[in-house]
């Protein structure tokens, strides 16, 4: 039969004391957005088909995502977007930011391509994985990294229409069962990703 992989989200595990992290598969949903309670509903109806009509389904729950490609409306991407217009003078030197204060688990892109294409080949049927880094990064930090490789001066200006409506202080996953059982784990540190991201806006046509 075909093996399907149902993209699901850390989103579904939303708010979660420090006390109970890092977050592993077992861990209950208290999603905190409509989007997430999409995922958790997504991610439950591919469990029970697997169930009721014993389909090959592979469900995994991706942290947070980035490098080159992805999209702007994503916080990091957006940072390198903004950076990227300002060294062609195609903005003014400043960067509209929303809560820099909160810790996220970021997986390069690369890697989580491989990671998909890993499960797809070894998991078990029914199975669910935290596809993740397992290390919280801020992302206040991260965008100061990404200044420094900024070839001019950049202001960072906060924007409170991009403040969400109810938002996740720490997000932090386990990802033990995904290396221990399959073999995997992200190889591309986060300076390398972030310095990709960058040019790839930089080689962007904007």
């Amino acid at each position: 039969s075909t093996r399907i992989i149902v993209a699901c989200s850390s989103e579904e595990y939303g708010l979660i004391k420090e006390s109970d992290l890092p977050v592993n598969e077992n861990c209950c949903f208290n999603p905190l957005s409509t989007y997430a309670v999409s995922k958790v509903s997504q991610d439950m109806l591919a469990y029970q088909y697997y169930q009721s009509y014993d389909m090959d389904i592979v469900r995994v729950r991706s942290f947070n995502l980035t490098g080159p490609g992805r999209p702007p409306n994503y916080a990091l991407s957006s940072f390198a977007y903004q950076i990227a217009k300002i060294e062609k003078k195609m903005f003014e030197n400043v960067i509209s930011v929303g809560n820099l204060d909160v810790k996220r688990d970021y997986t390069d892109v690369r890697d989580a391509v491989n990671g998909y294409y890993e499960l797809a080949l070894k998991a078990k049927p029914g199975t669910v994985y935290n596809l993740c880094s397992g290390k919280a990064y801020n992302l206040r930090e991260l965008l100061n990294v990404l200044i420094s490789f900024s070839t001019t001066n950049v202001i960072v200006k906060k924007d409170n229409l991009k403040f969400r409506p109810s938002d996740l202080p720490i997000m932090l996953g386990d990802n033990t069962k995904i290396k221990s059982e399959i073999g995997w784990v992200p190889k591309i540190d986060i300076k390398t990703t972030l310095n990709d991201l960058l040019d790839y806006w930089r080689n962007y046509k904007i």
